[in-house]
C-alpha cells in the first residue's frame, strides 16, 4: 500500500493543530525540522514536536535537516517522533550509524535520507538498519521546490538494494511531489510520499490524499 506523509511545512503554523487534523486520512505526519546549518532555513524544533504530538494519532514522521543529529535524535524520540530520519551527509559514517541505533533503542522507527547530489550507493552502509530511507526530490531546505525527474533512477537503485537486503524496510520519497511526479516516485519504487503543498492546496485535502495514494 502506498503511504501518504503530509508536510506541515506547508500548514498554517498559526492554526497547527486544526491543520494536522486536516490530514486525518493520511498515514503519517511529516515533520521538517531545519536548524539553518545543515540547511539555509530554520523551521521548528522540539517544543512543535512536542505540543503537536497530543494532537493526532497519526506517526510523526521528523525528517532531521540538522548538523551532527546524533546530538538530538533521542530528544526527538522523547517529544513524540514515531521515525525519525537523519541524512547522510549530516555527519561521519560512525556517527549516523550510532544514531540509528540510538532511534531504535528509544523503541522508534530510524532512517537515513539522501540529497539530490547523494549517490544511491550512500545508503548501503546504513540499510540494515533502516525502517526507512527517504530520497529527496528537491534539495532541501525549502518547501514548494519542482520534483526532479532526474532522481528517479536513484529511487529505483536504491529500491533494488532494499529488496535485496531488507525487503521491511520503507523507501520515501520528499519533494515536488503532486498527482503526476506521484505516479513517477510509485513506478519506480517508492512506497511512501511526502508532499506538502499539494496537500495543503487542495480544495478537498482527503480527496487529495486519496487521489496521491491511488
Amino acid at each position: 500500500m502506498i503511504k501518504i506523509s503530509p508536510s506541515i511545512l506547508s500548514a498554517d503554523f498559526a492554526n497547527l493543530e486544526r491543520d494536522i487534523q486536516r490530514i486525518s486520512t493520511a498515514d503519517y505526519v511529516h515533520v521538517d525540522v531545519m536548524d539553518g546549518l545543515f540547511v539555509p532555513n530554520i523551521s521548528i524544533g522540539l517544543p512543535v514536536v512536542e505540543s503537536i504530538r497530543p494532537t493526532t494519532s497519526l506517526p510523526l514522521d521528523v525528517h532531521l535537516m540538522i548538523d551532527r543529529p546524533i546530538r538530538y535524535v533521542e530528544r526527538f524520540c522523547d517529544a513524540g517522533a514515531d521515525i525519525v530520519t537523519i541524512h547522510v551527509e549530516a555527519d561521519t559514517e560512525e556517527n549516523t550509524l550510532k544514531a540509528l541505533g540510538l532511534i531504535h533503542g528509544k523503541g522508534k522507527k530510524a532512517g537515513v535520507v539522501v540529497k539530490p547530489k547523494t549517490p544511491a550507493e550512500a545508503v548501503l552502509p546504513f540499510l540494515k538498519q533502516c525502517d526507512i530511507i527517504l530520497v529527496m526530490t528537491v534539495e532541501p531546505g525549502f518547501g514548494g521546490q519542482s520534483f526532479m525527474a532526474d532522481m528517479m533512477p536513484k529511487v529505483k537503485a536504491i529500491r533494488g538494494y532494499i529488496d535485496a537486503e531488507n525487503p521491511a524496510c520503507e523507501l520515501e520519497v520528499d519533494g515536488g511531489i503532486g498527482p503526476e511526479t506521484a505516479k513517477v516516485a510509485v513506478e519506480n519504487g517508492a512506497n511512501v510520499l511526502v508532499a506538502g503543498s499539494s496537500v495543503y492546496k487542495a480544495a478537498d485535502i482527503p480527496g487529495r490524499i486519496a487521489q496521491l495514494r491511488g
